[in-house]
């Protein structure tokens, strides 16, 4: 597969679409190089607005500007955006229901080099649990792009999270984004695997690899992890024998979290969330660290022996 990024495809989706709206403004937390928000600033500088290493700020401008009727995207780092200026998305942005878009680069493990303090492990948990938000999770630069689309036609907050390195290309050239849809990459009959962001890739790679086990795994993209697609994850309940989720994220509070909510609420079956187990990430190469916090297709493959008794 070839490789595309994320954070590429989101820069020049923002420009495409500022062609057309002239309503949508960007402002960015001094990252503008590292977020690909630079590209917006260079084709419309009178919509961009850089309020430095702030994101308290960002976050209170973006709402400001949202609340005289503009469409505004607020791009930093994961885990800033969602650390540092929590309150202000919580009091302001959600209770208010403005339309603000935050667009958050360089999360969870495959930040990378840039160790701990910025590989943010914790944000899904906290942009899911809020009222009136959104949280988009794109598995490849394609979805990145149409997710982009998608969140400047709807009204409201919405968190989209997006890796630093390169991901596989997963989707074709003409893929449309459906908000609130999972998307079936593979069917199978014997166990259901959902993952989002990069994982979706591992997930395809232990479907393959299970199928030499003669073992019939199903693969679902749920990039759409609020508000969840609780028609598909019921479907694959009650038609394979368990549920492994998989995300590059804490276990606690993230997809793996919100599908065991529909599953004990409707249909128990066995299930196993693959993530980072309570710790903090380090410093070192994305798929090093990967292997390290056991975020491979081999675990998964054994994961999935395990619950079919066949480990």
């Amino acid at each position: 597969m070839s490789k595309s990024s994320m954070r590429e495809a989101f820069g020049r989706a923002l420009v495409d679409i500022g062609d057309e709206r002239e309503d949508l403004i960007v402002v960015d937390a001094d990252l503008a190089t590292s977020t690909k928000t630079q590209y917006f600033k260079e084709a419309f500088p009178s919509r961009f607005v850089d309020v430095g290493i702030a994101e308290q700020n960002l976050i209170g401008v973006s709402a400001g500007l949202a609340s005289t009727g503009k469409a505004v995207f607020a791009s930093s780092f994961a885990v800033f955006e969602t650390g540092r200026a929590y309150e202000i998305i919580r009091n302001t942005v959600c209770i208010g229901r403005l339309n603000v878009k935050l667009c958050a680069s360089h999360a969870g493990l495959m930040t990378g080099p840039d160790g701990a303090t910025h590989q943010s492990l914790e944000d899904i948990a906290t942009m899911r649990v809020l009222p009136n938000m959104k949280v988009l999770v794109p598995a490849d630069a394609k979805e990145a792009a149409s997710m982009v689309e998608f969140m400047a036609g709807d009204k409201g907050p919405s968190y989209i999270r997006m890796v630093r390195d390169d991901t596989e290309d997963i989707n074709d050239h003409d893929y449309v984004y459906e908000f609130g849809k999972g998307q079936v990459l593979r069917e199978g009959k014997d166990i259901s695997i959902l993952a989002c962001g990069p994982m979706v890739k591992k997930a395809l790679d232990a479907a393959s690899q299970l199928e030499s086990a003669d073992i019939d795994a199903r693969v679902v993209n749920m990039s759409t992890i609020k508000p969840l697609d609780i028609e598909t994850i019921l479907a694959c309940a009650r038609e394979t024998r368990g549920i492994i989720t998989v995300e590059d994220h804490s276990i606690y509070g993230g997809l793996g979290s919100a599908v065991a909510e529909v599953v004990v609420d409707h249909c128990p079956v066995k299930m196993k969330i693959i993530g980072v187990n309570d710790s903090f990430g380090m410093s070192g190469n994305s798929q090093d660290l990967y292997r390290h916090f056991g975020l491979t297709s081999e675990r998964i493959v054994n994961e999935a022996l395990a619950i079919l008794d066949k480990a």
